[in-house]
Order: C-alpha cells, then structure tokens, then sequence
C-alpha cells in the first residue's frame, strides 16, 4: 500500500456504481493502495459494506471519514449527482481520477411493448448516467489541467447480442461518446480512457445462459483496469484474449456474424 501520513494529501477518486460489481472490486483495490474515495451508488446498505471493506484494506478498524466518503442516490438523478458534486469540490478539492462504472443488464424482448419502457431506463443509467458522472468533473479538471476520466463499457458494445437490443447500444453509444471527449479534451490535458470488460464474475453475470469464455473474479479485473489507468491508455478491453476477440467481431461480416450467432441463447427478459 502506499502511505499517506496526511490523508488531505493522498490522491481521490470517485467512483460511481460502486455498491457491487467492477464499483465495488475498483473501490478495494484503489483503498488498498491508500487513495481517497468517493463512492456513490443506490443501495446505502451494500455501500457501507463497500466502505468496510475498504477500511480494511487500508488497516483500518473503522471507516475514516477523512479518507472516505459515501453517496447514496440514483446517478440518474442528475440534480442531485450535481449538489453533491459541488460540495465534493468544495470539500475535498477535485479528483485526480472519476471512474463511471454505474451499469445494469437486462434482457428485452421489444415484441412485448413494455421492454421499450426497460431499454429507456437501461440507456439512461448505462449512457447518459455515466455521462454526466464524468460530465461534473470536466470544467475542474479542465481547469487544473490534468485528470483521468474512465468510462466502463463492455465488449457487448462491439456488436449487438441476442436479447441485448438495449444493453449493447448503451454499452456502444459509451464507447463512442468516451471518444468524443477523449479528442476534445487532450488538448486540456485530460486524459479519458475506455475500459470494454469481458465476462466478469459479479453479480450483474450471474446466471447467466450461455458461455463466458475468459471469465474474471472481480478482484483481477480490478487490477488489470489500474494498470491500464496507470499506464495511460486511451482503450482497454479486459482480458487481453476478449481484446483479440473483440477486434474479430468487429471486423467479421454480418452475414457471418449472423450465421454465428443463430443458435446462441438470447439474453432471458429481465
């Protein structure tokens, strides 16, 4: 772990989604090494089992209120991400790292007229959700010139899945809005980096119908997203072999990429 015997100096990072999942794997490992935290999420009783654990991590008994910090809303509330937002910057200063990692899947079927109603609310938290996560940290970031913005998309978002009419056109429509801003804001001297998951073993995964080649424990995908953050890449997508794969899909011909996909199971209505 590195040390900070002031932990005003230690460096902060916000993290949105972080009640479970990649949030919650990413919130440990960043404790671990003695960062700040800023965790925002729905669930306050998942939260503060994440704060726990991130105490521990640190060799702490308790949560220190100094280190870190719990935020309990919907991220589609986007007045209320906002008030909060504020008195972080006022309170804490601004963040040298803001990881959107907010997701949730579910299968629709848009035969049935009430999955368009799911799709909406799978596009607003996947998308515009982690859009305006990053979105309250760019002017600060902007004006100290420098900051790390890191968007979680997914390898779903390469190519559209069976079932997942919404989940990848959330996952693809942040992959390509993370590029946007990674052009427009480099020149600021802020960086934006694309991190695209494979099969992750959390909760969002379980139960799952079909295959999931490359499957990773949280934990690792974890430390395989720091090292890209450390390492200053502007896209990772995790494991190296889903990479591989990935740059397939996205080059294969879509009457192959039907044919392959004929038999495969459909993500099951949510």
């Amino acid at each position: 772990m590195d040390a900070w015997s002031n932990p005003a100096q230690a460096p902060l990072a916000v993290i949105s989604g972080a009640s479970s999942g990649l949030g919650a794997a990413l919130a440990r490992a960043y404790a671990a090494r003695g960062w700040r935290l800023v965790l925002a999420g729905r669930r306050a009783g998942a939260l503060d089992q994440v704060a726990q654990d991130c105490a521990a991590e640190q060799g702490l008994q308790v949560v220190d209120p100094s280190r870190l910090r719990l935020i309990e809303l919907d991220l589609r509330d986007t007045e209320g991400w906002r008030g909060h937002s504020a008195r972080l910057l006022r309170e804490w200063g601004c963040p040298q790292l803001v990881i959107a990692c907010a997701g949730i899947s579910r299968g629709v079927d848009l035969a049935h007229a009430q999955d368009l109603e799911v799709a909406g609310a799978i596009m607003q938290t996947n998308w515009l959700a982690a859009l305006g996560t990053l979105s309250l940290f760019i002017a600060p970031m902007c004006a100290r010139g420098s900051g790390t913005l890191v968007g979680i998309a997914s390898v779903a978002g390469v190519r559209g899945l069976p079932g997942h009419a919404a989940y990848s056109a959330s996952k693809a429509a942040l992959i390509t809005s993370l590029e946007s801003l990674r052009v427009e804001l480099r020149p600021r001297g802020v960086r934006v980096l694309t991190i695209s998951p494979g099969f992750v073993d959390t909760p969002m995964n379980a139960g799952s119908p079909f295959a999931m080649p490359f499957l990773l424990d949280s934990a690792r995908f974890a430390r395989r997203a720091m090292r890209a953050i450390d390492g200053g890449r502007s896209y990772a997508t995790i494991p190296w072999q889903m990479a591989l794969l990935s740059k397939l899909l996205h080059v294969l011909p879509r009457a192959a990429w039907d044919r392959a996909l004929r038999r495969r199971p459909r993500k099951p209505r949510g």
